[in-house]
């Protein structure tokens, strides 16, 4: 599985930017997740952006106080080449959509390209420009949430659904009751989730369940850890060990996990990928395998590479490397930082 954060996705524009045309007047977003390309894009080259609906009736949307450049203040007769842009392409049909739009709309004249950041093959029918090629299976930061796969994962509840307790409310009694029955939800998952894996114990069943009812949460089965006590489950160190377990035996293709040590502990023991919410980024088995070495890493590198600054990062970069993924690994990612 493939992971994207919204950080990977400000990369991936900025490794590509220079690809593009550098006469572009106008940068269209095809709601929603356009919308994030869009902006991106449209901040790093300071040239005016809309959404779909607003193009097609030759209107841009406003810029803010601290960008008061005459560029940004267009209209629809200063446009000559115009970017429409979509986070990722699958099936085409919403840049099918946007093309028939615009085609039908007055601004069917302009000189139109279309884009997608992340796309499964470099060409795709009605496409001119493709940022990354992103293969399948594949999931956004800011997709996730709402994706089918959902049915088929393994989520955690504390730091992902709601808010961790705090050390005060964590005492295994009556401030964890009442902590779990009027905990603060955090994100809003819409699809129907296949397992709720948490390692709160099996005691506080009910205020769980009935939190998750009076939050409107739509699961299959809920798993809890079946202990006496907090203090015997920190004495087992069971947390990870015990949702990876459940999550090797489980037909699932991915664990939601809330915090790091956990992600990585899960991964490592099921043998199957992890998305952290803690980091954004999605812990494989593989330790040694070097497409999926790490969101992070990457990330480091590539910035690296790009500010010409190896030589200020490259300790650190080992550090991180030697820590992580181990020195068989830092041996064989020295010609990739150099380069």
């Amino acid at each position: 599985m493939h992971y994207r954060s919204v950080a990977d996705l400000n990369d991936t524009i900025m490794r590509n930017y220079h690809r593009l045309p550098r006469d572009i007047d106008l940068i269209v977003g095809i709601p929603r997740s356009g919308m994030l390309a869009a902006n991106l894009l449209s901040l790093l080259a300071n040239i005016p952006m809309s959404d779909l609906d607003r193009f097609v009736e030759g209107k841009t949307l406003t810029y803010g106080v601290t960008k008061k450049w005459v560029g940004l203040n267009t209209e629809a007769g200063d446009w000559r080449r115009i970017l429409v842009v979509d986070d990722s392409i699958d099936s085409g049909r919403a840049m099918r959509e946007a093309r028939a739009r615009i085609e039908a709309s007055p601004e069917a004249h302009r000189n139109v390209i279309y884009s997608a950041v992340y796309g499964a093959h470099d060409k795709h029918d009605g496409v001119d420009f493709i940022f990354e090629v992103l293969p399948h299976p594949r999931v956004f930061q800011w997709n996730f949430l709402h994706h089918r796969f959902i049915e088929r994962s393994c989520v955690d509840i504390d730091g992902v659904l709601c808010v961790d307790p705090t050390n005060e409310q964590n005492d295994d009694g009556a401030e964890y009751e009442r902590f779990v029955s009027e905990a603060i939800p955090l994100l809003r998952i819409t699809q129907k989730i296949g397992y709720l894996v948490t390692s709160r114990l099996e005691k506080y069943r009910s205020q769980t369940e009935a939190w998750l009812k009076a939050n409107g949460i739509n699961y299959g089965q809920l798993i809890m850890l079946d202990l006496p006590s907090a203090e015997e489950r920190r004495r087992l160190a069971a947390h990870g060990r015990f949702k990876a377990e459940f999550y090797k035996n489980s037909d699932c293709i991915l664990f939601i996990e809330s915090e790091r040590q956990q992600a990585e502990t899960i991964a490592k023991l099921s043998g199957k990928p992890v998305l952290c919410i803690e980091t954004q980024h999605l812990f494989v088995p593989d330790r040694l395998s070097l497409p999926y070495a790490g969101q992070s890493l990457r990330t480091l590198i590539r910035r690296a590479q790009r500010a010409r600054q190896v030589g200020i990062y490259g300790s650190l970069l080992k550090l991180a490397v030697r820590h992580s993924l181990g020195d068989r690994l830092l041996r064989s990612l020295r010609g990739h930082v150099r380069s």
